[in-house]
């Protein structure tokens, strides 16, 4: 049960805690704390007016109104029908908040794989808050990684109540807020499952079989890079440094699949050739499968036709 694509770390950082309190079942408590377990990464962009490159800026402007509404003025509503909204105070809301606690309430032990992903929201790292912790945290992990078993409970944090997934890390607990039941939605109320007349040949199962079997491995998250923010940034570079950017052609949109045999037969042709690659030699091999013309493209990809094409525009 230890976490998939843990790494030791060398050098550490001086964490902040989000939550303390205890973990609580029967008479045992824990004294813990709460750390993030995840940053964002992803591109983050400011509006700006063309040309002057000066910030947007939005106003508070009630509805038929030109003028700023100030923060003191300005009432939560919800909206109990089409223009009419029921409007909460401050006080109002606080009489609402479940009742504030530092406590997190295992309530079971339940098998892991019991749990669908399609219930995890956030995931936080729990620590010991404190030395005399130590010893009863590590039981706790220890027990629950022979166990097989990982805790469910619930706890309150900034206000709002959540039921939560607590399991052992490698040596660490993460625990992890889930969804409640009515904000899974259900497959089958969206009605996107295949018909039932659509059936499967058993030389298709076969042959899609064959494939997974030809593209199964071990997950290793060091493959996998986010090469949409590295693209972005290094247009930001250049730009910054007055260079022109030529978009490289679009990649062509895949056709209809019309054989499914044909089709399973040639992706398992395809991968048996590229098994021996690396993953990201793989993708960047598919890549470039997907967008080739007819006019062969280099093996460097579409990044060497925008320098090719730029080079070209300015030799004009």
């Amino acid at each position: 049960m230890n976490g998939p694509g843990t790494r030791h770390v060398t050098s550490f950082v001086v964490a902040r805690s989000l939550w303390s309190g205890s973990i609580s079942f029967g008479l045992v408590n824990i004294p813990i704390a709460l750390f993030s377990a995840t940053e964002s990464h992803r591109v983050g962009f400011r509006e700006v007016e063309q040309g002057t490159k000066k910030r947007i800026r939005y106003l508070r402007v009630a509805e038929g109104s030109t003028h700023e509404v100030p923060w003191d003025k300005i009432e939560k509503g919800f909206e109990v029908a089409k223009g009419r909204f029921v409007t909460l105070t401050d006080d109002e809301l606080e009489a609402s908040e479940p009742r504030r606690s530092h406590m997190v309430d295992i309530e079971r032990f339940v098998p892991l794989e019991e749990i669908d992903p399609v219930n995890w929201d956030q995931t936080y790292y729990v620590g010991p808050d404190g030395e005399a912790a130590g010893k009863a945290y590590g039981l706790l992990r220890q027990a629950m990684e022979e166990q097989r078993r990982v805790a469910i409970g619930r706890f309150v944090m900034r206000t709002k109540e959540y039921i939560v997934c607590i399991r052992p890390f490698g040596e660490v607990l993460a625990l992890h807020t889930m969804y409640f039941p009515d904000e899974v939605l259900s497959a089958k109320d969206l009605d996107i499952a295949p018909h039932r007349q659509a059936s499967v040949g058993k030389q298709e199962l076969a042959l899609a079989g064959q494939l997974i079997a030809s593209l199964s491995g071990h997950w290793d998250p060091t493959e996998y890079k986010d090469t949409f923010r590295q693209r972005v940034m290094e247009i930001v570079r250049k730009k910054a440094k007055g260079e022109e950017i030529v978009a490289a052609p679009g990649e062509e949109k895949p056709g209809k699949v019309v054989d499914l045999m044909q089709a399973l037969k040639a992706t398992l042709a395809g991968g048996k050739r590229q098994r021996a690659l690396p993953a990201p030699a793989r993708a960047e091999t598919s890549r470039q499968a997907r967008s080739a013309t007819p006019n062969r493209r280099s093996r460097s990809g579409g990044r060497s036709s925008v320098k090719r094409t730029a080079s070209r525009a300015k030799s004009r």
